[in-house]
């Protein structure tokens, strides 16, 4: 119900005395959930003749925040808050994530302290020396980015080496930091880097540069990440609690004997379930559902389902459902069973016909738009209360087809009172004259999510029904009515979804984006949907490994950068895709005292590790008087800091032979070059310090490999692009730039789709599915130049 008049008043200014703000203050009085939690973490915080506002802030992070199955513990959290035991918002959130995991067990004080850095002190010299330290380490980035650097890369390394710190002090000390070593912020420090700025090929590095090196593992991949799970025989604890507006406490278990018969039929097994709903293509936020569900049972010895959650028929399609069975393959899973949530639908129906029985459902004649309305004023229905036996004939005419569409709803009857917006009487079944793409036309009558979900995790006997936090709310609906049908209730846990920069991962906007050909379909290279991902050459094993070092939290404010993920793409690439030699924008180079029509056929490493006596691990490149190096990898003017080529200086073919700039031959206008002279060193004698890639003609006027190579970058410009309403503007516009003809050694000819190659110091490339028997096309994996091992970690 809404606040209003005097009561209004009296709230604002109890809002007001622990020091928020009046807009603030104003608009939570709107909220009324919000109202009503911070009006009881003020009274069970003894604080309603007002506190100091950091402590105020502190408390409308609680009622925001703090984790619904944990309810019994908040007293004790407030006490910690009240006496600036717990007094950063990094205690804070590690308070809620320690409660969320205990729930209403048993409340440990000393882990606790220990979890949320409870008596940890950081001096001021302590924290002066590690921002002094880490200013050091970056300094380089900082002096060329000046106030352009990403200073929350800074907070996150200084939060790293001691998060329970004050951030207020550190702030300070990092401004203060900034300002000693680049001075006043310009005019230059504010303007904002073009967009479409083209992007500008390396020049040739030296020798040492071109290794792509290996970065240790990250530690947090060596944990188990499904320690946090109890056992199935533990499934009989309070770990979640359900509070009605009338007062009373739902608190949700097993009983003794309904586990017992549950661990008969599971033999005491971990069993889980991947529910995807068959209506798009599976994003990589799906690789880390499939992570935690099918991983959880393989970690335990145990069975994950493959369940399509098919309760929409209209949305539903076989092409969605043919591709998630054989992603799931791809990933490397292997379902226990595949099973349709259609499959229970004369089970369902039968359990719905209970739930009136029980008095607990009821059929409703009100529109969509009257049940938001009600629902929106916690207003009951006209028809809540309508006879048991009325209800049951209704339904059963909804069943046979008398009803017309849209004209009645199966409602569960829960509590339009409560806190919880997802017990308002939800929607158990409605009416949808659609066949059915696995049940045919059978029913006309449609379970929805909030009733099939719990009812076939039951069914099941799902041990851990894992589901992402946006979940969480639902919890409380879910744990009702599995408790008034008296059936076995899984344990529930929620984790945080998986949001990876510059991207989307909606289906609605992924939907858009295809259907309006913004991309190139589902499998787009450049989306982050799972068959994208492949044929950008992405293995199953590097986002394996990039979900299992996220870890499985509950943490609900990140945002994983790209460049995260790619790290993990290189880690694999690095040990699996041999080496090649490839040029993207040749520039001729013709060799004056080498003879025309001679060619050598050089040695090259697949590896850089090759051992001599290894023949598999090179391969034959022909070297003739005519080669090609990359157009970037040659200059007019040299400069000290520059290892190409350039007039009168030398540099090393890689693998063949030093080279060295005799003369340049310029198009019409005086400044374009058509084409350079050179002399090599066939002794070998000279010792240049740049390296550079090249393509040889194979034979006398005979042109190299011709291949097509297709340089996917991000699709969006922005990290967060859905959070802008005009998303579709901040489309990068060189997130896809064809090469048409580039140049590569000839045995790069018998690649197939799906191989993958270093090209050496461009990348790693794969093989496409457009490529044809006259010409390979190749799709750029990820560049070789990582940020995450350098910082990002």
């Amino acid at each position: 119900m809404v606040v209003k008049g005097e009561e209004s008043d009296k709230i604002l200014e109890l809002f007001l005395k622990i020091g928020l703000d009046e807009r603030t203050a104003r608009n939570t009085i709107a909220n009324n959930k919000v109202t009503a939690n911070l009006t009881a973490v003020i009274h069970e915080a003894a604080l309603a003749n007002g506190c100091d506002r950091a402590i105020g802030n502190f408390l409308y992070t609680v009622a925001t925040k703090y984790p619904a199955n944990a309810l019994v513990h908040r007293p004790k959290l407030l006490e910690y808050v009240v006496s600036s035991k717990i007094k950063t918002p990094a205690q804070l959130e590690a308070a809620f994530s320690f409660l969320s995991n205990v729930a209403s067990e048993e409340f440990k004080r000393n882990e606790f302290e220990e979890a949320c850095g409870v008596g940890v002190e950081v001096s001021l010299e302590e924290l002066t020396q590690t921002v002094n330290e880490i200013f050091e380490e970056n300094k380089a980035v900082i002096l060329e980015r000046r106030y352009r650097t990403n200073v929350g890369e800074l907070f996150g390394s200084i939060r790293k080496k001691h998060p329970w710190a004050d951030p207020k002090m550190a702030k300070q000390l990092v401004d203060a930091k900034m300002y000693e070593l680049l001075g006043e912020r310009t005019a230059a420090d504010d303007e904002k880097p073009s967009k479409k700025k083209e992007k500008k090929e390396k020049p040739a590095k030296v020798e040492k540069a071109v290794v792509d090196e290996t970065p240790a593992q990250p530690s947090e991949e060596e944990l188990n990440p499904f320690s946090i799970f109890p056992a199935p025989e533990d499934n009989i604890k309070v770990h979640t609690e359900v509070f009605f507006s009338n007062g009373s406490v739902l608190r949700c278990c097993n009983t003794r004997e309904r586990l017992d018969n549950h661990l008969k039929v599971t033999g005491g097994r971990v069993f889980t379930r991947f529910p995807p709903e068959p209506n798009g293509y599976l994003h990589i936020g799906h690789a880390k559902a499939m992570f935690v569900d099918f991983g959880l049972a393989k970690e335990r010895g145990g069975c994950c389902y493959l369940r399509y959650d098919d309760t929409n028929p209209e949305a539903e399609k076989k092409e969605y459902i043919n591709h998630i069975e054989e992603i799931v393959q791809w990933m490397g899973w292997e379902p226990f069973k595949i099973t349709y949530t259609s499959d229970y639908f004369p089970e369902l129906y039968e359990l719905a016909v209970e739930l009136i029985r029980r008095g607990h459902a009821y059929v409703d004649h009100q529109t969509p738009e009257e049940i938001k309305e009600y629902r929106e004023k916690k207003m009951n229905s006209p028809w809540r209360d309508r006879p048991i036996a009325e209800s049951l004939k209704l339904f059963d005419d909804m069943k046979r087809g008398l009803i017309e569409e849209g004209k009645a709803t199966l409602r569960m009857k829960q509590d339009m009172q409560s806190d919880n917006f997802n017990m308002y009487d939800l929607i158990a079944y409605r009416i949808k004259f659609t066949p059915h793409p696995h049940a045919g036309d059978k029913w006309c009558i449609y379970p929805s999510y909030d009733y099939a979900h719990c009812i076939v995790d039951s069914l099941e006997n799902i041990t851990h029904s894992l589901c992402t936090l946006e979940f969480e709310t639902r919890r409380a609906s879910y744990y009702w009515l599995l408790h008034v049908l008296d059936l076995y209730q899984p344990y529930v846990w929620e984790y945080s979804r998986l949001n990876v920069t510059n991207t989307v991962m909606s289906k609605r906007k992924l939907n858009y984006i295809v259907t309006n050909k913004y991309v190139d379909g589902w499998d787009d290279p450049r989306l982050m949907t799972l068959a994208g991902l492949r044929r950008r050459g992405v293995t199953s094993t590097a986002i394996n490994s990039f979900v299992r070092g996220i870890g499985i939290t509950r943490s609900d404010c990140s945002m994983i950068r790209l460049d995260r993920l790619e790290y993990h793409i290189r880690e694999e690439l690095n040990k699996t895709a041999p080496r090649v030699l490839v040029v993207l924008h040749p520039l001729k180079v013709v060799i004056t005292n080498l003879e025309s029509g001679s060619v050598l056929d050089l040695d090259a490493k697949k590896w850089p590790d090759a051992r001599t006596d290894d023949t598999s691990a090179f391969y034959k490149v022909p070297f003739s008087n005519v080669v090609y190096i990359e157009r970037s990898d040659f200059r007019m003017k040299d400069s000290k800091d520059y290892y190409g080529l350039a007039p009168g200086k030398s540099a090393l073919l890689r693998y063949a032979f030093p080279i060295k700039c005799t003369d340049v031959i310029l198009a019409d206008d005086k400044e374009t070059v058509l084409e350079i002279r050179a002399e090599y060193d066939a002794s070998k004698k000279s010792k240049p310090k740049g390296v550079l890639h090249w393509v040889a003609e194979p034979s006398p006027g005979s042109d190299p490999l011709k291949i097509e190579v297709r340089l996917f970058d991000k699709l969006f410009n922005s990290e967060n692009p859905a959070e802008l309403d005009n998303w579709l503007t901040d489309l990068n516009p060189n997130s896809k730039v064809v090469v048409p003809t580039a140049y590569a050694v000839p045995s790069l000819g018998k690649a197939a789709v799906g191989d993958t190659f270093q090209f050496e110091r461009l990348g790693y490339f794969t093989v496409d599915k457009d490529s044809t028997a006259e010409k390979l096309v190749f799709n750029r994996t990820v560049t070789l130049k990582d940020t995450y091992s350098k910082g990002g970690k």
